[in-house]
């Protein structure tokens, strides 16, 4: 009885932190991105970051907890589940067109990388060593050189007929920073929750695979499902929000990019470190 109470733990500690992800992280963060009049890539970018929190806080508590490989099977199962919802959410849209443009073929590349890697550290036995960090990050920096790169290089600069609707245009700037300061507010205690229920969520997974013998890739699979969701949210939102089929295409590939890259590369360099000093 006691294995059920933590299993049902565990589902609904994991479900808290991606509904608050999806239904409050991920909107006020998208309209920080409208109020700002950002790209859609940009705003992209800002998604796969928010999507990414729930990761940061499953692999940072299992590393807290000396359960490293957990966290190894999470980012695995997460990105790879990114990729097969982004793609589902691509034909699902009939958008398969938008993505034969190269910048987002090179974008789709370089997200399959972020899947090898990992596996390939799996096959290899490769440990989870301090050395890796700088690495990652280097590797962090060369992959956001490539992808703004092929987007300078193969986006055709649309002439702005559409120009950009200024909705409210008369609203001051003041204002404008005002609402963007009061998000920020609620960002923030948005971060002291989930920074609560990971915690909780943390205790759990002790439990699981210390208490109970549960492998450790069984319970990173499931969290990688789990923490997966909100993209699979972002991907048909980003499509649906834009008119322009081409501005969606871009915000998901730019969403699923920015969320296994911080990933793989910033949220297991976290887990790394929080494992080895802590």
């Amino acid at each position: 009885m006691n294995l059920l109470v933590e299993i049902v733990k565990f589902l609904i500690y994991s479900i808290m932190i991606v509904l608050i992800a999806k239904y409050i992280l991920v909107k006020i963060l998208r309209k920080i991105g409208e109020l700002l009049e950002l790209k859609p890539k940009v705003i992209g970018n800002i998604a796969g970051i928010a999507t990414s929190i729930p990761e940061l806080l499953t692999v940072s508590f299992s590393a807290f907890a000396g359960l490293i490989a957990t966290s190894t099977y999470n980012i695995i199962s997460s990105n790879i589940i990114n990729l097969l919802q982004y793609s589902i959410a691509i034909i699902l849209k009939q958008n398969q067109k938008e993505v034969k443009n190269q910048a987002i073929k090179i974008d789709l590349v370089l997200v399959m990388i972020t899947i090898l890697i990992p596996v390939a550290m799996l096959i290899f036995h490769i440990e989870h060593h301090t050395i890796l960090v700088p690495i990652f990050f280097i590797l962090l920096w060369l992959f956001y050189r490539i992808t703004n790169n092929a987007h300078k290089l193969y986006m055709k600069k649309e002439k702005e007929d559409e120009a950009v609707i200024h909705k409210n245009v008369e609203n001051s700037k003041i204002k404008q920073y005002f609402y963007v300061f009061m998000y920020g507010i609620v960002l923030m205690t948005v971060g002291v929750a989930l920074y609560i229920i990971g915690n909780l969520l943390s205790e759990v997974l002790e439990n699981l695979c210390i208490r109970f013998d549960i492998p450790e890739f069984i319970v990173g699979i499931l969290l990688g499902f789990i923490t997966s969701l909100p993209e699979l949210i972002t991907f048909f939102e980003s499509q649906k929000h834009h008119s322009n089929e081409k501005e969606g295409v871009v915000e998901a590939t730019s969403n699923l990019l920015t969320s296994n890259i911080m990933n793989l590369f910033v949220v297991q360099s976290i887990g790394i470190l929080i494992y080895t000093f802590i």
